[in-house]
């Protein structure tokens, strides 16, 4: 039996350069259990609680905030079509586990500690899809103006994918998500079973996060920017850690088998983007984006992850027997550059049968001369009272009124016009879409006169991308467009800024799909 040696050296959480790297194993997130299911419909309860977690062996536990007090929460798993209905319980202590600013939307008045969930990708009517809003307090005590049930529901009417839930409430997401309330949800459909992907112990969810902490082994996360604003606390303009956890142990290990595996990686990371390359740069296939199955594999060396983004991959470790690949980050050096690590040292259980497949999806094609409405948004910033930065989606903030309002059953091409210094990982709720392309463009002559004068041709969307998505990195100095349709579902939605400290404040818009035209 393999044991692992106290290090020499002292560790200390909040000291990164003291803490040894791939010493625990790393776990994978327990399959949530149904409290019953009738006919094809499934129902599960599920806690939000605070407890203790290890987040390393030679850490002590940490207090975090868990799904059925675990971190990550539960998978839930399902197939395309076969409801999931979810009571979301709150169970969480009236003081939050951070310093809550109490400037922001939705905090002044409301209780301390609020929550409400997102499945992130869903299709879903409004009143499931964790509106901001529709938030709750503990046992339901006290709601948002927009709640509307307790239970939610999610038909699962559309395509195997890798889907996450996660905490939604207005102006503490960031607060709530790095506490630890998020998981998977993975959609199976009966594509995926013909294509013979590797499937059990051999399909891994990898849910990427870094973290700081404090010398005893709580969690740290700043009360004040810096240099520090006049009002305190304060919010983050973004939040990166200086650890990286995996399903939340910190550079963990995965022993596996000389055959092919499925990882199913989850950037849920505050604001941290990630450019994963595996080893020295060995060759994967990427299979999926955030909404499934790409239309056929493609061969890659590294992909990348900005927060909320997911992607599949297979990687064959047939080749790599008795050896150890590290899964780098070369977005970072240093601790910070390093994920976790594959040992290719288990015996092999059983052939592998799976295969990398040749095509996989029908690859439907959205063009922009079939949109019915293109919509003009810019990305920018102000300054608050306070001198601290205010991220805007198209200028307004989140109480002005509702701008989108989307017809169901339309083709809309969206052109978010990038005016800040940095990308922002832009996600919209009830839809897939997919990426057109990005171009450059004259930032002056915009902002003089608002005209868009390109600069540049148009740039394909990256490789890793060519799917169907629900986040877009939208760069700087660039327009990038996006097409989608609203088929199903009318009501209030969101579209927003995936770094979870621009989304608190304020960058994050109401969204209204409607049924009449003239209700734009």
């Amino acid at each position: 039996m393999e044991t692992t040696k106290q290090p020499a050296m002292t560790v200390d959480p909040s000291k990164p350069e003291t803490i040894p790297k791939f010493v625990d194993e790393l776990p994978i997130p327990e399959t949530a259990k149904p409290k019953h299911r009738k006919e094809d419909k499934v129902y599960y309860e599920i806690t939000m609680n605070e407890t203790r977690h290890q987040f390393h062996k030679f850490f002590p536990p940490s207090t975090v905030w868990g799904y059925n007090g675990m971190f990550p929460g539960p998978t839930i798993e399902t197939e395309t079509n076969k409801p999931v209905y979810v009571k979301w319980m709150n169970k969480l202590p009236e003081k939050h586990l951070f310093p809550v600013d109490r400037t922001l939307h939705g905090t002044m008045g409301n209780p301390e500690v609020r929550t409400v969930v997102h499945l992130h990708g869903a299709h879903v009517a409004s009143d499931s899809d964790g509106y901001p809003e529709a938030w709750f307090s503990r046992d339901f005590a006290r709601t948002g103006p927009a709640f509307k049930r307790k239970i939610y529901e999610y038909p699962n009417r559309q395509r195997g994918a890798t889907l996450w839930y996660h905490d939604h409430a207005i102006g503490i997401t960031r607060l709530n998500v790095y506490a630890g309330l998020s998981g998977f949800y993975l959609i199976r459909d009966p594509i995926e079973k013909r294509l013979k992907l590797p499937s059990g112990k051999f399909d891994v969810p990898l849910m990427i996060q870094d973290k700081s902490f404090n010398p005893d082994g709580s969690l740290f996360y700043p009360q004040n920017s810096d240099p520090p604003a006049p009002v305190n606390p304060s919010v983050q303009p973004f939040f990166i850690g200086n650890t990286i956890s995996v399903n939340g142990k910190l550079w963990p290990r995965l022993k596996v088998e000389p055959r092919r595996y499925r990882l199913r990686i989850l950037n849920a990371s505050n604001t941290n983007s990630y450019t994963l390359k595996l080893g020295d740069g060995r060759e994967f296939y990427q299979i999926a984006t955030d909404g499934g199955l790409l239309e056929k594999p493609v061969k890659l060396e590294t992909v990348s992850l900005e927060p909320a983004e997911r992607t599949e991959i297979l990687v064959d470790f047939s080749t790599f027997q008795g050896k150890k690949l590290i899964l780098q980050n070369t977005n970072s050096e240093g601790d910070m550059g390093v994920i976790m690590r594959f040992d290719v040292t288990l015996p092999l259980s059983e052939k592998d049968t799976s295969e990398i497949p040749v095509k996989m999806d029908s690859g439907q094609q959205l063009t922009e001369d079939a949109a019915d409405k293109t919509r003009l948004l810019t990305l920018s910033a102000i300054t608050d009272q306070y001198e601290r930065p205010v991220l805007l989606l198209d200028n307004r903030m989140w109480d002005d009124l509702v701008t989108e309002k989307p017809v169901r059953g339309s083709t809309e091409v969206w052109k978010f016009i990038n005016l800040t210094a940095f990308p922002h990982p832009i996600h919209i709720h009830l839809v897939q879409f997919k990426v057109l392309h990005r171009r450059p463009f004259d930032l002056e002559r915009f902002q003089e006169n608002g005209s868009i004068i390109y600069t540049g041709p148009e740039i394909a969307p990256d490789e890793s991308e060519r799917g169907w998505k629900d986040t877009v990195r939208a760069d700087p100095g660039m327009v990038t467009s996006i097409i989608m349709e609203f088929k199903e579902y009318t009501g209030d939605y969101v579209w927003h800024c995936h770094i979870l400290e621009h989304e608190d404040y304020d960058m994050m818009r109401p969204m209204r799909v409607v049924g009449k035209k003239h209700e734009r």
